[in-house]
């Protein structure tokens, strides 16, 4: 194995981080659902993101950072598996597991010395086989059991899908029907918990341990408590942790209480608990970085920040320019907000423009610690390592996107769309037209042709993945 740091970043460890280990920490934080102008430091002029945006103004910010998938279980799987989720048999939000024979970004820090632990949803499989839970979860059926630790994870405190962004284990009986609320929108928190009733959803952390107890509040809350013990003991024990956290926040159904609604007093009662659980989250992301400084340990942690897909359709939610929204491969569907802070080693305020995708996360990091990796394994991603640093300002290797019916490959410049299944094709100029307002495949045939051609090959190889030839 080569060493862990590259040389000119072992020079530069500060007499604070000498006393850490040598190997960085890494966070993967991802919200649910959050659109690219759900942000402060995207311009959104509701949302009150004010942690979120000291910590993007501390690092490098993405303008271009995609989501690998237009919904929430494909994205997750590419964060960790570094490949398009086409390849692996996840197609769709609750369709398919990660399989046993991929290779995680878990598992390959957990070779590398890192204790390792995931927070919050997991999406990537059911967590149990006994009682009734979340969307797939049944008695007696395994089809798709498939836990964090069978991926590389030594802990986790997961639920399976998505649950409400406060009292995460409940819902009222009577929902306030005249003031927007909903079964599927959300609700005010509840105030009398013999008005409510099960959610139909558990915490998990371990094989059939259902969590009970200390689940009330903010979700973010209460996921953000079981994320910081696990760091605190990996710190304790010396140790360098992988931290994925992985928030519900703003998925619906949006809960938020008083306090948090009250601060957007002036808006109406949707988007009061909208930004309110926004707000909520904002305030544990601040928690976090203002722990680890506490610790001594914020400068030599890598915390790579982005949501899952873009905003839900029929809520406040904001694409920014963007077109579409989530379910859609247009930009708005798969654009999303995304920065990396590492305060020793990335340049404060740097914003790259070149594409990005949540599976560049593996090989970046794999490249970043000089690991190995299988060379059998194809990986869509590639690493960033050299846009961060500022030695290439293009990223040259295209994405391709899949989606039920929809398809795209994305370079540098340019986007070739089909919503048909490849039976019309749209052509649009990123850098000119970011708001996809423009077809002009038909001024460009031979682009278009040739896009084409390079986005069947890519297709056939992860039809070739898909068939377990890799495995």
């Amino acid at each position: 194995m080569r060493s862990l740091f590259p040389i000119a970043f072992l020079c530069m460890l500060s007499s604070v981080q000498a006393q850490m280990p040598t190997k960085p920490h890494i966070i993967l934080l991802m919200c649910d659902d959050l659109g690219w102008g759900d942000v402060g430091f995207n311009g959104s002029q509701k949302a009150r993101t004010l942690n979120l945006d000291q910590l993007a103004a501390k690092g490098v910010r993405f303008n271009r950072f995609y989501s690998a998938s237009p919904v929430c279980s494909p994205t997750r799987g590419s964060c960790l598996t570094g490949r398009n989720p086409y390849r692996y048999g996840i197609p769709n939000a609750n369709s398919g597991h990660m399989l046993p024979e991929e290779i995680t970004l878990a598992e390959v820090l957990q070779d590398a010395g890192y204790t390792t632990g995931h927070f919050g949803k997991w999406h990537l499989g059911t967590l149990t086989t006994q009682v009734k839970d979340a969307n797939r979860g049944r008695p007696g059926d395994s089809t798709h059991y498939s836990l964090p630790t069978y991926h590389g994870f030594d802990a986790y405190f997961a639920t399976e899908s998505k649950v409400p962004t406060y009292d995460p284990m409940w819902k009222p009986n009577v929902f306030d029907t005249a003031r927007g609320e909903s079964l599927r929108y959300g609700w005010g928190n509840v105030q009398d918990y013999t008005q409510a009733e099960s959610y139909g959803t558990y915490y998990w952390g371990g094989e059939e341990k259902r969590i009970q107890g200390e689940l009330e509040g903010d979700n973010s809350k209460v996921i953000m408590d079981r994320a910081l013990l696990f760091m605190e003991n990996a710190i304790q024990n010396e140790q360098a942790f992988f931290t994925v956290i992985w928030l519900h926040t703003p998925h619906l159904p949006v809960v938020a209480d008083s306090s948090h609604r009250a601060l957007f007093a002036q808006l109406s009662y949707t988007e009061q608990l909208y930004y309110g659980t926004i707000y909520a989250m904002d305030e544990q992301v601040g928690r976090l970085w203002q722990q680890l400084e506490r610790w001594g340990q914020a400068q030599n942690t890598l915390l790579c920040f982005a949501s899952d897909n873009g905003p839900e359709r029929n809520t406040p939610g904001s694409p920014g320019p963007f077109r579409e929204r989530k379910r859609s491969l247009y930009e708005g569907g798969v654009r999303i907000p995304a920065f990396w802070l590492w305060p020793a080693h990335l340049q404060a305020g740097k914003v790259i423009d070149a594409p990005a995708v949540t599976h560049d996360y593996l090989p970046t990091i794999v490249e970043l610690l000089g690991l190995s990796y299988p060379t059998d394994r194809i990986l869509d991603g590639r690493s960033l390592l050299s846009l961060l640093e500022g030695k290439e300002s293009k990223r040259g290797k295209p994405i391709g996107f899949l989606y039920p019916k929809k398809q795209s490959w994305v370079t540098d410049r340019y986007k070739l769309i089909s919503t048909n299944e490849g039976e019309t094709w749209e052509l649009y100029d990123l850098l000119k037209d970011p708001s996809e307002s423009n077809n002009i495949a038909p001024q460009h045939k031979q682009t278009v042709e040739e896009m084409k051609q390079a986005f069947r090959n890519w297709r056939a190889s992860v039809r070739s993945s898909a068939a377990g030839e890799e495995y």
